[in-house]
């Protein structure tokens, strides 16, 4: 079964309700981010507090040992910079062992 995701920096990049999931599910980790707080701004929601999750795939661990990393950032742009330059630096480690 084929789906066709939104691409960030060749990563996909999913969106349920406040939570945002940035990664391949089958690569060891993904980055969960949620939406904590949004300003009005005109007709849209800008979200301006985000809390960020590097998360392992290891489907053994429970949800608080499979968080390795945790942060906030204040623009959905900072978050997605972020998250991109996390999951970049896993694949770049695992490719060198």
């Amino acid at each position: 079964m084929q789906f066709d995701f939104c691409m960030y920096k060749d990563y996909p990049i999913v969106r349920c309700g406040n939570s945002i999931y940035y990664g391949y599910m089958s690569d060891p980790y993904v980055v969960m981010m949620q939406i904590q707080h949004q300003k009005q701004m005109g007709e849209f929601k800008i979200a301006d507090k985000i809390k960020i999750y590097k998360i392992s795939t290891d489907e053994k661990l429970n949800p608080m040992q499979a968080t390795v990393k945790t942060t906030e950032r204040g623009s959905l742009y900072e978050a997605l910079d972020l998250a991109y330059a996390w999951l970049h630096r896993s694949e770049n480690n695992d490719n060198k062992k």
